[in-house]
């Protein structure tokens, strides 16, 4: 069927009461859109991240009387009587095989491949990571996802250790396994990242191989040859000592998810431990990477 939308334009101060007053006014959903189109990272748990500029979205039935929706939002102390509003129609189709018509099969690096189920493989002979998007959180198509997907292929994993911290759908620890890493740890704060690691680690014959933890499950001793974290700056930094203590003398370190204005601060932060190497850009985003000094230079 057919359906109704009305956008409307918010702050993070008023977003989520203005989300409210819609559906309590026949919206079907609300959802929040930064108006800048800048990405936003999944928030911490207990958490709602909006931005500064938010666009909200209203999904209504096609019978839904907008005018009538749009006379009772101008009483509302939320908005002044003349905000301004966009009502579209929306045409019936099939989003969903339209959603899965657009995503391809991805190449990082010279080997890795990040390939949906329902598209063919371009190389069998690749490391080819089978990954639909669903539940959470990376399936590549982010730049930070991207820079960390081509240094893991750039890397010889063979029989190593890789700790993924902040692991998210896992695709950065299946890609690790792929190739040819003899042991990789997923860590991550939200248990829902740690089913979507598993379930798509068990879709790449993986499994047995990927140990997935909560911080507080994690055993203690654990050291890894390589540790990445996708994650964001301030974490990056509150957690340094915590992820630093967690690779071996001369093991290798990424870190992503850092914009490339935050990424010399979280490069001095390192280098305590790391000898640090340039930052890599992709689209304003910057991946870190370093080796960590031996015990006899720290």
């Amino acid at each position: 069927m057919p359906w109704i939308q009305l956008k409307l334009n918010a702050t993070s101060a008023n977003a989520e009461d203005i989300g409210e007053l819609l559906m309590s006014n026949g919206a079907l959903s609300a959802t929040f859109t930064d108006a800048q189109d800048t990405p936003v990272f999944e928030p911490l748990p207990g958490e709602t991240r909006l931005w500064g500029d938010t666009d909200i979205t209203g999904l209504y039935e096609a019978d839904a009387d907008m005018q009538a929706i749009v006379e009772v939002l101008k009483k509302s102390p939320l908005l002044a009587d003349d905000f301004a509003f966009k009502v579209e129609q929306l045409e019936d189709k099939d989003w969903e095989r339209e959603w899965m018509d657009n995503f391809h099969p991805m190449q990082f690096g010279k080997r890795l491949w990040i390939c949906p189920s329902w598209k063919p493989v371009p190389d069998e002979n690749a490391v080819n990571v089978m990954l639909d998007p669903g539940l959470a959180f990376g399936t590549g198509t982010h730049p930070t996802t991207a820079l960390c997907l081509a240094w893991l292929d750039g890397q010889d994993l063979q029989d190593k250790v890789v700790l993924d911290f902040g692991c998210g759908s896992g695709i950065l620890a299946i890609a690790a396994l792929k190739l040819g890493a003899k042991r990789v740890i997923g860590i991550d704060i939200d248990p829902q990242a740690i089913t979507a690691s598993r379930d798509n680690a068990e879709r790449n014959n993986v499994s047995e191989q990927l140990e997935l933890y909560l911080p507080a499950d994690l055993p203690e001793g654990i050291l890894a040859d390589v540790l990445v974290a996708n994650i964001l700056a301030g974490p990056l930094r509150e957690l340094s000592g915590s992820i630093e203590a967690l690779v071996k003398p001369s093991g290798k370190l990424a870190l992503s998810g850092i914009l490339e204005q935050q990424a010399d601060e979280l490069i001095e932060t390192y280098s305590q431990w790391f000898e640090m190497d340039a930052a890599q850009v992709k689209e304003e985003w910057a991946r870190l990477s370093g080796q960590k000094c031996s015990k006899s230079q720290q």
